[in-house]
């Protein structure tokens, strides 16, 4: 058998980035940015009114009072998103709505609440002709200057950033539509058994529902891949062959579960294991055993491909040991420079309820986490397994009660109450 560390390092050295591609805005979120991001336009792109009220020359209001207003003639309106250009002359004023741009002439914005048009909510709709100016101004007041939050050339994002809401806004308001990225992998996703079908379907006797497709895509995506559905295929290798090579082109990564053990019909293996670039192992790992990882050749790409056991939980396990890691790497989310940022951060908790462990081999245990505090008062975690069973490759139900994975290294036979436990958090 090979350790887990053997594997995954095999894993990761057969897989790189994906070339950057240029995608629009609205397909860039949770994407890493490839190159970095200098701003095309100003923010804000012009000046403009930061204040509802009246835009006018500081010299005309300056013995403005509210015992002595100023009274100026109402020249134009300009809402939000005007293009107008009304020049503001000597003895005139421009009403102003917050974010339209500022009309030449003006120096300075006058709130509505220091006019005699402030008379409660929805008041004032009718432009005034005349308008009681009833503070002074100075140069500037309540004004957004072209360019004072971001000037154009400015750096606005930096290479290898996540795209979220705020970065793809800021991109957004820097003039971008697009940006060039990681794109997102695309994971093809096939079970491989003449005993599935479709989730929902009546089952024949022999029969179970393709859960795993379900599984593996769900994680993709939480992953930040896209998940592309292969559907199931039966115990045939001309059937698996055929699938695998129509699927070739439309995917970056394939997931197969099911076919990798050393039975009459593991179909998997009999298919890849000739073609000489896919290695069939035993991973020193509980649940997980069978591993089978290598490349298919598509034209001028190599397409890695990730073979699964077929149970629910070994599936699970080796999803997050081998397969996210990869797609961190090729999405350009992680490195293996910083292995931290390859995989679900660690924790320590307390064992609540013990349990013996697979020899030789490291254990991947589904447990549920309680807080609870020490007799110094310091918060901990406590653990338990999430199954009664224990760790069952086929107990799919721990899964969904599952918070974590208690990782019990090969040396150690049994988990006793209150040991102290490594855990990975589980999407």
């Amino acid at each position: 058998m090979i350790t887990v560390e053997e594997h995954r390092a095999a894993v990761l050295a057969a897989v790189a980035p994906l070339e950057p591609r240029q995608v629009p805005l609205t397909e860039a979120l949770d994407c890493v940015l490839a190159e970095d991001v200098v701003a095309t336009l100003a923010v804000p792109p012009f000046d403009n009114s930061a204040m509802d009220g009246y835009a006018v020359r500081t010299e005309d209001v300056a013995t403005a009072a509210g015992t002595t207003p100023v009274r100026l003639h109402v020249v134009a309106d300009l809402p939000a998103g005007s293009g107008e250009r009304p020049e503001v002359l000597p003895g005139t004023a421009v009403r102003i709505m917050t974010g339209a741009p500022m009309p030449p002439g003006a120096d300075t914005i006058v709130p509505v609440e220091q006019t005699d048009q402030h008379v409660g909510p929805g008041a004032g709709s009718a432009l005034p002709e005349v308008v009681e100016i009833r503070a002074s101004a100075a140069v500037g007041a309540h004004l957004r200057r072209a360019g004072e939050d971001v000037s154009v050339g400015a750096p606005v994002l930096p290479a290898g950033v996540e795209l979220g809401a705020r970065e793809l806004s800021t991109a957004a308001s820097t003039g971008h539509g697009t940006l060039p990225v990681r794109p997102r992998v695309r994971l093809g996703v096939l079970s491989t058994g003449s005993e599935l079908v479709a989730p929902g379907t009546a089952l024949e006797h022999g029969q179970i529902p393709d859960s795993n497709s379900t599984l593996v895509a769900g994680l993709a995506a939480t992953s930040g891949a896209r998940p592309v559905p292969l559907g199931s295929v039966v115990d045939d290798a001309g059937a698996l062959r055929a699938r695998l090579r129509d699927s070739l082109p439309d995917v970056d990564a394939i997931v197969t579960t099911g076919g990798v053990s050393a039975g009459a019909y593991d179909v998997v293996k009999e298919v890849l294991a000739p073609l000489g670039e896919v290695t069939f192992s035993a991973v020193a790992m509980q649940p997980g055993k069978p591993q089978g990882f290598g490349v298919l050749r598509d034209g001028g790409r190599a397409v890695p491909i990730f073979c699964l056991p077929g149970n629910p939980v070994s599936v699970f396990v080796s999803y997050l040991a081998f397969v996210e890691p990869a797609l961190r790497v090729m999405s350009g989310q992680g490195t293996t420079d910083e292995p931290e940022t390859l995989r679900p951060p660690l924790l320590e908790a307390v064992v609540e309820v013990g349990w013996t462990c697979p020899p030789g081999r490291r254990q991947y245990m589904p447990v549920v986490l309680e807080e609870s505090e020490d007799d110094a008062g310091t918060r901990v975690l406590l653990a338990h397994p999430a199954a009664a069973g224990g760790s069952g490759s086929h107990l799919v139900a721990s899964l969904a009660r599952a918070h974590a994975l208690a990782i019990v290294e090969a040396d150690v036979e049994s988990v006793a109450v209150g040991d102290v436990v490594t855990v990975m958090m589980v999407p």
